[in-house]
């Protein structure tokens, strides 16, 4: 138990700091509000009317989305790689190019969709 003191107390001050800033932000921040201000931001455009359920998307949205999480977990297993790569030899360096070859499919399947294209 002694062992997670440590990362106990980290995880504590790191909470009590978020709650300080959020509690002080609030008290000690200007509160200048107007219509304006409390309005919902719409960046100059008038919000048009939306069919109940929210109308729909073109899947070209939802393709480059899961694209971007790819990418993301392909990072999150490359710096590992990098790592350790001294020690995993051949195989590892297999492993990894199968896994980039995967990522390149889904990569080249988006593409061949038109998600990377923007109207």
């Amino acid at each position: 138990m002694n062992a997670y003191v440590p990362i106990l107390v980290l995880g504590a001050l790191g909470a009590a700091f978020a709650v300080f800033s959020v509690v002080t932000a609030a008290l000690v921040g200007p509160k200048r509000y107007n219509r304006a201000k409390l309005d919902a931001y719409e960046c100059g455009v008038e919000p048009t009317p939306q069919p109940a359920g929210g109308g729909r998307f073109p899947v070209k949205y939802y393709l480059t989305a899961m694209l971007f999480i790819i990418f993301d977990i392909e990072i999150v297993f490359l710096y590992p790689w990098a790592v350790q790569f001294d020690s995993l030899g051949m195989f590892g360096l297999v492993q990894m190019l199968v896994f980039v070859g995967l990522i390149g499919v889904a990569y080249a399947y988006d593409w061949r969709r038109g998600g990377l294209e923007w109207d």
